[in-house]
């Protein structure tokens, strides 16, 4: 896992949870990259994204799905 500033990230798809209602609530935006799955903050697009293996988001989402 890594942090980084946003820059250079305009151009991929963000997307979010289908759980968020689009009301400016607290929520994560995910895009796919080369180097794994990219997180940011939806109310701060411009803000630090955190970039996460493949691997360890597979496992990350299949761990929610047996809690």
């Amino acid at each position: 896992m890594s942090i980084a500033e946003s820059g250079g990230h305009g151009d991929l798809a963000w997307s979010a949870s289908s759980y968020s209602n689009g009301a400016g609530g607290e929520c994560v935006e995910w895009a796919l990259a080369n180097g794994g799955i990219l997180l940011r903050d939806s109310k701060n697009a411009g803000g630090p994204v955190v970039t996460v293996e493949s691997e360890a988001w597979r496992s990350f989402l299949q761990t929610l799905k047996h809690v």
